[in-house]
């Protein structure tokens, strides 16, 4: 299995109704070398201005991002390559970012290469910790930055650490 952490940016609240700004994606092994940054056109009119504003993107930037269909379909042929195995999608907020980009792939290519399953690294941790109110972020080497990229290594980091510490294969 591949673990793929996934962190992504909207201008509302869920797919369909709102748009996926941006996502960026890393394999998490210890190089973190391979990644993968996905700018997508608004599929709907309606955005919530403050949502947007947390990507670092203008509504009039966003509207000359690329097609959705072929962001999803070079993000599709990534996760092919970097993958010797099965993807596993996994994220800091997996009930978020795992319905965008799970709805993204079943619209635009009619197909998810992640399946239909995501992990979430908070919930990791707290089961880790034995601790339901313990928060991983500070595990984070990557400033937390709101560029998908980043953001997707600095919990990439942190499962790394997780798995150094506890043992985890």
């Amino acid at each position: 299995m591949t673990y793929i952490m996934v962190d992504i940016e909207s201008d509302g609240p869920i797919p369909g109704d709102y748009s996926m700004v941006s996502f960026g994606a890393v394999v998490v092994d210890n190089h973190l070398d391979k990644t993968f940054y996905g700018k997508l056109k608004p599929i709907s009119d309606r955005y919530v201005p403050e949502m947007l504003k947390v990507s670092k993107h203008s509504r009039e930037e966003t509207l000359q991002f690329e097609e959705p269909q072929k962001v999803m379909k070079a993000f599709a042929d990534w996760i092919k390559t970097n993958c010797e195995d099965k993807p596993i999608f996994i994220s800091d907020n997996n009930g978020f970012d795992w319905m965008f980009i799970c709805w993204y792939f079943h619209h635009f290519l009619e197909t998810n290469p992640f399946g239909y399953s995501s992990q979430n690294l908070g919930s990791l941790y707290k089961g880790l910790e034995k601790d339901t109110k313990v928060n991983f972020k500070h595990l984070r080497k990557t400033k937390h930055t709101h560029n998908p990229v980043d953001d997707a290594k600095g919990n990439a980091e942190a499962l790394l650490i997780m798995q150094e510490k506890y043992g985890l294969k």
